[in-house]
């Protein structure tokens, strides 16, 4: 009995933004309480209502009207990569493309070489800081791809090392497999021989390793085709594996609805989706992730079209893209402030896109998101006066105290 006290903690005088499913705006709740035991939360809602039993024992800690929301959640990283892009980034300020870049040998390519160079040791003691930043803002729960092996043992690598970075904080980990992210050199442009690698050799072989949580591919001109990557995604879900897609990001090759045929958890950038897509994401619950760091960092001037998702239904998440080539960005905050600024999305979507619907976009809605009874107890407090102030701040981070797992 003393032992089931002991992990029982209560917020009380306490702000809530719950983000409960299906309740208007955020969903938020004033003098609110909230109660967590064994890592999930127990109660949520008027702190006048908790019951008393649930007080009883209980470790108090007393909010000061401070508001909770959820924690945050990035739903799109790359956070374990070796090295930087920093002389890519010179030579996009004197005029060169991203895709100059890549078809020159840049790009993903040049994160291929240093990452088969890494230690897994090594990739996990460079992905800290990275890892850190976020965790500093409140973010609980964050996916990373891997993509920058284009091997079996360098994908595996990647994999691994994104594993191990949940053994060294306290975070949840989502890792995905992005083999069909670039075709690799000793490949010889050969696609169809590579896509073959990935589809019948590592799919099953990281699947039966239980590497990756889920499957992404790169669908562009630079990248691979509409075909190419139906392959991979039939190879994801014949071994269990749920698919996400880089769609639309640099023109329209119908990534959005490809995503939306094969039941994609995501679709993400989507700068040049359009109505058919949209709608194919709408019925198949396709969340919408909004890249905003990467529309900025390499200058593009299509917006997504976030007017069309709002009328089509489609959720929207937000998420950093942290890469070391397009979008060299560890704070959801500042993605947050970019898609309200750049991409024209309100504070209720921004706070949502980093909350529940980032949750949907990696299948995790029941466990987290929002704050209701079962769901983990992963909580950011924040020293604010209104929601609001966490899309409007540049810089600035008011996370007073994040909660994983109810400690």
């Amino acid at each position: 009995m003393a032992a089931q006290a002991a992990e029982r903690r209560v917020w009380r005088n306490a702000r809530l933004a719950t983000l409960a499913e299906g309740a208007p705006g955020l969903a938020i709740v004033e003098r609110g309480a909230l109660a967590a035991e064994s890592g999930r939360i127990a109660y949520v809602g008027p702190e006048s209502e908790a019951p008393a039993a649930m007080l009883d024992g209980a470790e108090i800690v007393n909010c000061e009207g401070r508001w909770i929301t959820p924690g945050l959640i990035d739903c799109h990283t790359h956070l374990v990569h070796a090295g930087d892009r920093a002389r890519e980034f010179e030579l996009r300020l004197a005029g060169a493309s991203y895709e100059e870049i890549a078809r020159a040998g840049g790009g993903i390519l040049s994160s291929v070489k240093a990452l088969r160079a890494a230690s897994e040791e090594n990739l996990v003691k460079e992905s800290l800081p990275r890892l850190d930043a976020l965790i500093k803002e409140g973010a609980t729960t964050i996916e990373i791809k891997s993509g920058y092996g284009l091997d079996l043992a360098n994908e595996t690598k990647s994999l691994r090392a994104a594993r191990k970075l949940a053994d060294e904080r306290p975070v949840a980990i989502c890792a995905t497999f992005l083999g069909a992210h670039a075709l690799p050199p000793e490949m010889d442009g050969d696609k169809g021989r590579y896509i073959e690698s990935v589809a019948d050799e590592m799919i099953p072989a990281i699947a039966r390793a239980g590497l990756a949580d889920s499957v992404d591919g790169f669908c562009e001109s630079i990248a691979f085709s509409p075909d190419e990557i139906a392959r991979v995604f039939a190879a994801a879900k014949a071994h269990g594996l749920p698919v996400k897609l880089h769609a639309d990001q640099l023109s329209n090759l119908g990534g959005a609805a490809l995503a939306a045929r094969f039941g994609a958890l995501s679709a993400d950038h989507l700068e040049y989706a359009d109505e058919a897509g949209a709608a194919a994401m709408a019925a198949a619950g396709t969340v919408a992730v909004m890249l905003p760091g990467a529309y900025y960092f390499i200058r593009e001037t299509q917006r997504p079209p976030i007017e069309l998702f709002r009328r089509r239904g489609v959720k929207m998440a937000v998420a950093t893209d942290c890469n070391p080539g397009t979008s060299p960005l560890t704070s959801l905050l500042l993605a947050m402030n970019l898609a309200a600024t750049l991409f024209r999305m309100n504070v209720e979507e921004c706070i949502a896109g980093v909350t529940r619907e980032a949750a949907r976009a990696l299948g995790l809605q029941a466990e987290t998101g929002t704050l209701e009874p079962g769901k983990r107890a992963d909580l950011a407090i924040w020293d604010i006066e209104r929601p609001a102030e966490l899309v409007y701040r540049l810089g600035f981070n008011p996370l007073h105290a994040r909660v994983w797992r109810g400690q």
